[in-house]
């Protein structure tokens, strides 16, 4: 099962964090800590995945942790799993989720995971949900996310002209003027009020 997909930038600012075991915001961030210190220490020669020697996504079903990374440019992208997951299918994993983004984005950039997250969210929806692999064919992927721009877009349009409907509907009451009406119950200051 997956437990944790990471991306964070090379001086180890967050960029997505998704967790699908359970931890507080103070155990999140040490492992994002961790985590970072770990893998940006790592020579780009070495493989792409190690024991993972921290303490919080041990949990107690199982006591090994591994880190599957790729590094790109000035991302890193890790996988956080458990012994049941090939480190392969995750480096495979991790690069249909960049060129999933790449593809989506045009040269996917850190300031597209920043502008966009809840694209990039929705991507990685299509991807994993509740820690399991669900898809990971990149057109399918691609055709969802185009599938979800054109709802948005109708909902936009939608939106758009049923408040200029509306609008253009209360211009063309005809509402008789406050001002012609005579109010007798109102106080003397308020009678002598001019519109």
């Amino acid at each position: 099962m997956i437990q944790a997909i990471l991306v964070f930038n090379n001086h180890g600012k967050p960029r997505l964090s998704k967790f699908y075991t359970y931890f507080n915001e103070h155990q999140q961030q040490q492992i994002i800590k961790e985590t970072f210190q770990l893998v940006s220490k790592r020579e780009d020669s070495v493989c792409n995945f190690l024991e993972y020697p921290g303490s919080f996504l041990i949990d107690n079903s199982s006591s090994d942790c591994k880190l599957i990374y790729r590094h790109y440019a000035t991302l890193y992208f890790v996988f956080c799993v458990d012994s049941s997951e090939s480190e392969l299918g995750i480096l495979d994993l991790i690069q249909v989720f960049v060129e999933t983004l790449d593809k989506c984005f045009e040269n996917v950039c850190e300031l597209d995971l920043i502008f966009h997250a809840d694209a990039v969210h929705y991507i990685l929806n299509e991807l994993v949900m509740g820690g399991m692999v669900l898809q990971t064919n990149m057109n399918e992927i691609l055709a969802r996310v185009e599938d979800q721009s054109k709802i948005s877009k109708s909902e936009a349009g939608i939106s758009a002209t049923g408040a200029s409907r509306a609008v253009s509907a209360m211009k063309n009451i005809n509402l008789p003027q406050i001002k012609d009406k005579v109010f007798v119950d109102l106080p003397d200051k308020l009678r002598d009020f001019k519109f």
